[in-house]
């Protein structure tokens, strides 16, 4: 068995506590003013998008009978 060694930090490493506030602050967060923010064009065309959802559908239900 080893003893703690100066050159290995503790794990899990110690981090400032810091408030939610300072959190979002420190990285430039806005908050959300309507779903709108949240939109994205994440898929090219709707079949796209339907292909995504089949294919997702297929693989909740494969093990599954």
């Amino acid at each position: 068995m080893s003893t703690p060694d100066a050159d290995h930090p503790a794990y899990p490493p110690i981090r400032p506590r810091l408030s939610v506030e300072e959190l979002l602050a420190a990285k430039n967060t806005q908050p959300i003013h309507s779903l709108d923010d949240l939109a994205a064009d994440t898929f090219e065309s709707d079949q796209e998008l339907e292909e995504f959802l089949a294919f997702t559908y297929a693989e909740r239900h494969r093990d599954v009978a």
